[in-house]
């Protein structure tokens, strides 16, 4: 019996894969638990042109972020903190912070896409690692000034 599975099983496939398995373990398990579908030449059909609408999706997600990071790589940003006089700061810069200043210089990135090297604790210059796809990143140096 094929059937294409809607989600990943391990030791039987992953999302969208056409793999023959026995019809009692088809018909029992995993259709009734909707891991999967019978594979009809209709559903084969659907299959073939979501994977395909999904592939061009990918491509330009891909493409948008690959243009921001250009655009990001000449930027550098400058967050205020208030700090004590040896320079250490109250508390610390996060990524909220970065996003915010981001979003004034017209960049909307999300804050959870954000990483430090180092976290700011102190005034100095750092760098956000900024990962707007999971093959496009950039690293964006910022200075954490006195307020």
């Amino acid at each position: 019996m094929e059937v294409i599975l809607k989600q990943d099983i391990k030791g039987l496939g992953e999302q969208n894969d056409i793999v023959n398995v026995k019809p009692g373990f088809g018909r029992n398990y995993l259709i009734p638990q909707g891991f999967a579908i019978q594979a009809t030449e209709s559903a084969k059909k659907v299959l073939a042109e979501n994977i395909k609408q999904a592939q061009f999706k990918q491509e330009k997600i891909k493409k948008d972020a690959t243009e921001l990071a250009g655009k990001l790589e000449a930027i550098k940003l400058s967050i205020g903190a208030k700090a004590g006089e040896s320079g250490k700061i109250f508390g610390k810069v996060n990524s909220i912070q970065i996003a915010d200043a981001l979003k004034a210089k017209g960049f909307d990135v999300d804050r959870r896409r954000i990483t430090f090297e180092v976290e700011p604790k102190e005034l100095g210059e750092y760098i956000a690692n900024l990962n707007l796809h999971k093959e496009v990143k950039v690293q964006v140096p910022f200075e954490v000034v006195a307020e």
